[in-house]
């Protein structure tokens, strides 16, 4: 019998595998490249290279690519086969150690916002040895990052190994004051859950918001969504657990460590969560996670979505990342311990977190904006749009002791006794967990909730990662020269907690008192669109922490500004377009021939019965008339907002007018279509409703 044990990580060229095939030298060599950050020794890479294209070529490959994340939020590659040609006429299978450390994709038709023209074709890829290489099909997938001939990252990935040594420098400045010298490294460790939709795709096929846009842009509330929380954790279909069964097999088989599979709140919403892992492995299994769960989805029958608001009326989906710090030698550096009032580094790490989320809310909710994310948060179904930290009751009670020089008296452990006999005795947990924070404290790291999910985790992390850095290096400063380090230490935490404690917030994010106590009470920022925030990552006091730390150059940061909101705009117009067409050579032409029909039904019927009144059918016909004519003008407002955005130019103007123009009319046309779903035949309406969507999957 085959299990788990046996085929997991079979597709990955991971330790087991470089330790069986390569010299024990140039084993070691790789590994204080992959382990402590060491520069790569080139005479290792050809070596490496043969054993890589040995293994893969076991395992059925022919082909490699160099595997990179560029600014389009989704993956991409070339496939360069391994063949070369020998004289006799026949091939010879190679790869040499200069084709797994570079590659030169075409980078002049990717997202550069400015970095350079179109016509400047020339673009790098560079192996990332900290991210094991795989196979996906018949090709060596090799993890890299990709940058233009000028040197500036085009890519996510970058930028993500440039906060994680932002952060590593500063921490172990900070664990060297607490006297810890055997520690190399520090890493973050993500855990990103995923939320999706799963639909039947012959439905799907039908609909082309979906297929345009991933989510419906029409759609009347069916007679049941998600009031009876049945669909939340219940049994999972049978069509539905054959996806994540084989999804599971294809994850195991490249090393995702998929843990979790449940059903979600909304009908036909599931999560998959992973046990987290280094940072930018997470993410590079995260990407791998959305494009296996799609091409499985349709095996299956199903379409995976991934929008972060495929439906109105239900919840949207997410992607909760788990992050942590820890060092290589398995500390956990947000661990309070059994007494955390007493662990002093604990409580400088917690108050780095806190410090970095205040000071740079911004960037947090720069680092989640999307067109689609927009929809979700602070829809009562994710966290506000506003940025606060969840601590509960017994980090807040200690942080609160600290700042005013009291004894903290600590909260007495609960035994739960649930009143049967036979079933255990527990330890409650001293706090309860929050669903509507932002960035909540779950017991050794912080879930930051507000991401996407069709979101790529690097940005948010990249944010947080370099954050924390900056806070960590501002204590760093201040500590490292003091007479008194254990005074200064405290003087430090208790200043920090004074400073920041407007951030901390226990209480119901959903609530709309918490947002005006937020906003104006507390002074905290409330970005609720991409258009108000994005245009913020330019601020002085982000430009230079972030230039400071190397993560991004300064004209990295304006050219992913114009990119996302580039990216803003032209899903917004996508949308709107398809609106447009949707509503022109669908909706009205099937609500005109549901009007034409009850009109002649109610003719035929009069002429068959004088005295007939056709009451129903008359207030029918009229109510279809007059829902036809506010659809058409409707359908012509926005079109013509959408010929009015020919023009604009700027990015920002464009993005601000697409938020305050466009967007409400894309609303005020959904109103009377969706009103007319409500009273036309069901035979006659032109493709699936929301009831067929959410409830069709068997």
């Amino acid at each position: 019998m085959v299990t788990v044990s046996d085929y997991f990580g079979s597709m990955v060229f991971d330790d087991r595998v470089m330790r069986a095939k390569l010299p024990a030298d140039v084993y070691q060599s790789l590994r204080k490249t992959i382990d402590e950050g060491k520069k790569l020794n080139p005479n290792v890479a050809n070596i490496v290279a043969e054993a890589m294209k040995n293994w893969a070529i076991e395992q059925g490959a022919t082909h490699f690519t160099h595997w990179f994340q560029p600014l389009t939020g989704i993956t991409a590659e070339k496939h360069e086969s391994f063949i070369t040609p020998s004289p006799d006429g026949s091939v010879i299978m190679e790869f040499s150690g200069k084709e797994l450390i570079q590659g030169e994709p075409d980078a002049s038709s990717f997202p550069s916002g400015g970095l350079r023209a179109t016509f400047e074709a020339r673009g790098y890829t560079a192996w990332d040895p900290t991210s094991y290489a795989f196979i996906k099909g018949k090709t060596l997938c090799i993890p890299t990052a990709f940058c233009s001939y000028s040197g500036h990252a085009l890519d996510k990935k970058t930028p993500l190994l440039r906060s994680m040594e932002a952060l590593n420098k500063q921490a172990l400045r900070i664990l060297r004051l607490f006297g810890n010298t055997s520690s190399k490294r520090v890493v973050s460790s993500v855990g990103p859950e995923q939320e999706y939709f799963l639909v039947p795709k012959e439905l799907y096929d039908k609909r082309a918001d979906l297929r345009f846009t991933g989510r419906t842009l029409f759609g009347a509330k069916p007679p049941k969504g998600q009031e009876m929380d049945d669909h939340y954790f219940g049994v999972i279909k049978p069509v539905v657990a054959s996806f994540m069964e084989e999804l599971n097999e294809e994850l195991w088989k490249l090393g995702i460590l998929a843990k979790t599979e449940h059903n979600e709140v909304a009908p036909s919403q599931h999560e998959l969560a992973p046990i987290y892992t280094t940072t930018n492995v997470a993410t590079d299994h995260n990407q791998l996670t959305m494009e296996i769960m799609q091409k499985v989805a349709v095996k299956h029958g199903l379409v995976c979505l991934l929008h972060e608001k495929p439906f109105a009326g239900v919840n949207g989906s997410g992607k909760h990342n788990n992050w942590s710090i820890a060092t290589d030698d398995g500390q956990n550096l947000l661990s309070p311990g059994e007494t955390p009032y007493e662990n002093a580094q604990f409580l400088l790490f917690l108050c780095a977190v806190i410090k970095a989320v205040d000071d740079y809310q911004d960037l947090l909710r720069i680092s989640v904006a999307t067109a689609g994310n927009d929809h979700r948060l602070g829809a009562n179904e994710a966290p506000p749009a506003v940025i606060s930290i969840f601590l509960g009751d017994e980090l807040t009670g200690i942080l609160e002791a600290i700042e005013t020089d009291t004894p903290y008296l600590g909260i007495e452990k609960t035994q739960m006794k649930l009143g049967v006999n036979v079933l255990p005795r527990f330890t409650r947990d001293t706090t309860d967990r929050n669903r509507t924070s932002p960035f909540a404290f779950t017991g050794n790291k912080f879930e930051f909730r507000m991401l996407g999910s069709s979101n790529s985790i690097a940005c948010a992390n990249i944010m947080l990662n370099s954050a924390v850095a900056e806070s960590l290096k501002i204590y760093a400063d201040r500590l490292e020269n003091v007479e008194d380090f254990e005074t200064a230490l405290h003087e430090m935490i208790k200043k920090t907690i004074k400073d920041h404690k407007r951030i901390i917030f226990n209480g119901n994010g959903y609530d709309d008192s918490w947002i005006k106590e937020a906003t104006e009470v507390r002074g905290l920022l409330n970005y609720r669109t991409t258009a108000d925030c994005m245009p913020h990552l330019l601020d002085q006091k982000n430009v230079e922490m972030l230039t400071s730390h190397r993560v991004f150059s300064e004209a990295e940061l304006y050219s992913r500004c114009e990119i996302m909101l580039e990216n803003y705009c032209k899903s917004i117009l996508i949308e709107a377009r398809t609106m447009v067409d949707m509503a022109k050579t669908q909706i009205l032409p099937a609500v005109e021939a549901y009007t034409t029909e009850i009109a002649k039904s109610a003719a035929a019927k009069k002429a068959l019965l004088s005295d007939f009144s056709c009451t129903y059918e008359t207030g029918l016909v009229k109510n279809l008339s007059e829902k036809v004519d506010e659809i058409a003008a409707r359908t012509d407002e926005l079109e013509a907002a959408i010929s009015g955005l020919d023009d604009v130019g700027d990015t920002i103007a464009e993005s601000a007018l697409i938020r305050d123009t466009l967007l409400p009319k894309m609303s005020e046309l959904r109103i009377p279509c969706d009103e007319a779903e409500t009273l036309t035949a069901k035979k006659y309406w032109p493709f699936p409703t929301y009831a067929d969507l959410l409830f069709g999957t068997k």
